[in-house]
């Protein structure tokens, strides 16, 4: 059976309703919702500061920056976290299956933060250890948190990386825009993700590896697939348009290896796409990666749906379902 979800983000303020439609639109895997249009705290990088025993920070003109003390939007970002845990639960009663939530993931926060001297703290080897480790031990908390909850739920935790392509290739911009961040070595980048995938794994859950962003590395294929399996990653997650002839090369041998992937077939700007016109597109790509075994797939969309409209969700989400079971009926022929 091939399975589908979504990826996080939503449009909208209203956090009750968007649990009750991932649940009813995706019963399968459903998902906590994020909603930025709430504000930055309710954003990426800002819901990422927002979990329990994260690094002090404050939102400085637009940047979020490392401090000696919780700022205003940093303690709202973690009242919001508090409001959408009490939602969930209010709306998941009694639910039993995989269940999935989504939190920023140590490089992205790393090229995103700021940290006086430096810039960035990607520029700096002890923050970054320092900003990797507390996100674990954050996520553990939450997932604790998680289980308490929802004592039925098989968890799955989605770690969000749409710096990770630009920090390993070494094209993260400095603050003043006029040089780039060194790369990161292979083996950093994979002990930070390590750590927080550890922290997962003693709590009960798996994790997906999501990044949207292309490959910013020249003539070479994505690494993503040795990173993660190196690190321990259950699942990759990507938008199906970023990969070059090379990646899909690659990506096939992986997913005769075993590999879980969820594919992001559905783009995620202009109009959703028609059910016929998907199931073409995912058939060809799944003929391209040699007809994995439907098993190893997740159907998704490309990023996150922020940018739509709750119909426009409503209509991916449906054609998603749809295509996922056409290809299974596809894969018993």
């Amino acid at each position: 059976m091939v399975s589908f979800t979504g990826l996080g983000s939503l449009p909208g303020t209203d956090l009750g309703a968007a649990v009750r439609m991932t649940f009813d639109a995706v019963p399968d895997l459903p998902y906590l919702p994020e909603l930025p249009a709430r504000g930055p705290w309710a954003q990426l990088v800002g819901r990422g500061l927002g979990l329990p025993s994260g690094l002090a920070a404050e939102l400085q003109a637009g940047e979020w920056r490392l401090a000696d003390a919780p700022g205003v939007d940093q303690r709202r970002a973690r009242a919001t976290w508090r409001d959408d845990l009490e939602a969930l639960e209010e709306n998941a009663q009694g639910f039993a299956g995989r269940f999935k939530v989504a939190v920023a993931g140590p490089w992205t926060l790393a090229a995103n933060l700021g940290v006086a001297h430096v810039g960035r703290v990607l520029a700096d080897h002890g923050a970054r250890r320092d900003l990797a480790q507390s996100l674990a031990e954050s996520v553990a908390e939450l997932l604790v948190d998680l289980q308490r909850r929802l004592p039925g739920a098989e968890l799955l935790v989605q770690l969000d990386e749409p710096s990770l392509p630009a920090v390993a290739a070494g094209a993260v911009p400095t603050p003043g825009g006029f040089f780039r961040h060194r790369a990161i070595d292979l083996p950093e980048l994979i002990t930070a993700l390590g750590w927080v995938v550890s922290a997962a794994q003693r709590a009960g859950a798996r994790t997906v590896l999501h990044s949207c962003a292309p490959w910013a590395g020249p003539g070479t294929a994505w690494p993503l697939p040795t990173l993660a399996d190196r690190a321990g990653v259950a699942a990759i997650s990507l938008d199906v348009d970023t990969l070059s002839s090379n990646d899909l090369d690659q990506w096939g041998a992986w997913l005769d290896a075993g590999l879980v992937a969820y594919l992001g077939v559905l783009p995620t700007t202009g109009e959703v796409w028609a059910v016929d016109a998907l199931t073409t597109r995912t058939l060809r790509l799944l003929d391209r990666l040699g007809n994995p075994d439907p098993a190893s797939l997740v159907l998704t969309p490309a990023c996150g749906m922020a940018s739509w409209t709750p119909t426009q969700v409503t209509r991916a989400l449906t054609a998603l379902r749809r295509v996922s079971e056409r290809v299974a009926e596809e894969a018993a022929r």
